[in-house]
């Protein structure tokens, strides 16, 4: 019998891991085509482009994104995001707005979760900072420790901030009319006649906990009703802590007909509280009317009444991520910072972002 040719003979893949050079030889074009049609260059024939991603699917070839951001003039690819609670699936959404445009622009995105803890926040930035990202998108967890956040502190790299800001930084944020959403949502509760609001909100020490309550209060004063102070709760982050607040706001002698709940966490939180009371309580019982800020999955399978100030949370992280892509990129280079406010709308059925 004939031994087989070597034609016939299968091709034998390298035992050590391959190299950008096993798979231009594979491919038979250069190194530097190999390693351009891998990076997503442009200017390349689609027939050797499809040769070099078939010889580098059948090699296993995958890039060393960290050796490759180590050297001179090559850029990481990477955007380092930093969010307060993972938790919170607007975060999530936001996440996404941000991934897409980052895609698009062929980076990809590390996320971190500082869980509203500042020094956490400044090791998750220290660690981006040494993968070499090429900009930082941060939801600050608290602007009294934020120095960390300063662009001089960043080593060139470009930042953004998305939903708050940390005043006396002058940077590149994102926001959303808090004030005008808190003060449409209570102007409404006042306008169907309710006087004892209660305000569930999150901590004041940050932007949107101080713009929301500010726009519950500022609706108030236009309306000359004055504010019930023992109805204002703050500093529930999780929907746990709402809905103990909103217990026993319920249970008070002058307890709340209305309730603005200024984040989807509180709101979720004062949906079991209200639940509870009305399985406990007769027919007769009135219906307390609630209205909170943020659109949340299934708001529209809500068993209490809802209405919501909602916005599109995955635009937030578009427009976060455009405008950091525009300073890494240098379309913005040696313009001062921006501040951007996206709208909010009052939608009185919760039916999600339009």
């Amino acid at each position: 019998m004939n031994a087989p040719s070597g034609d016939d003979e299968p091709a034998k893949l390298p035992t050590r891991p391959p190299t950008i050079k096993d798979v231009a030889e594979r491919a038979q074009v250069s190194p530097m085509t190999a390693s351009r049609v891998l990076a997503g260059g442009p200017n390349v024939r689609p027939q050797m482009r499809r040769r070099v991603e078939h010889a580098a699917s059948e090699l296993g070839y995958r890039r060393n994104e960290n050796a490759r951001s180590l050297r001179p003039g090559h850029k990481s690819g990477l955007i380092g995001v930093t969010i307060t609670n993972i938790a919170n699936p607007y975060y999530a959404e936001m996440q996404g707005g941000i991934e897409e445009i980052a895609a698009k622009a062929n980076r990809r995105i590390i996320v971190g979760n500082s869980n509203e803890d500042p020094d956490l926040e400044r090791q998750l930035v220290a660690d981006f900072i040494g993968r070499r990202v090429e900009g930082l998108i941060v939801v600050p967890a608290d602007p009294t420790h934020a120095d960390h956040l300063a662009p001089e502190s960043l080593g060139g790299s470009p930042i953004v901030f998305a939903s708050r800001s940390v005043p006396g930084l002058d940077v590149d944020t994102v926001l959303i009319d808090d004030l005008g959403g808190a003060y449409e949502a209570t102007s409404r509760l006042l306008d169907e006649g309710h006087r004892q609001i209660a305000f569930l909100g999150t901590r004041t020490s940050v932007l949107t906990g101080q713009r929301r309550l500010q726009g519950y209060r500022n609706a108030h004063r236009d309306h000359n009703v004055p504010v019930y102070e023992h109805l204002v709760r703050t500093g529930q982050q999780e929907a746990v802590g709402a809905e103990r607040a909103l217990t026993e706001l319920l249970a008070h002698e002058i307890p709340p007909t209305a309730v603005f709940s200024a984040n989807n966490r509180n709101t979720v939180g004062a949906i079991r509280a209200i639940a509870r009371i009305r399985s406990t309580r007769t027919s007769e019982t009135p219906a307390i009317r609630l209205i909170g800020f943020d659109w949340f999955e299934f708001a529209d399978l809500s068993p209490v009444p809802l209405s919501v100030v909602a916005h599109d949370p995955r635009e937030l992280g578009r427009r976060t991520a455009q405008m950091l892509l525009d300073r890494i990129d240098g379309a913005r280079g040696g313009l001062a910072a921006e501040t951007v406010e996206l709208p909010v709308y009052l939608q009185l059925t919760p039916e999600g972002p339009k």
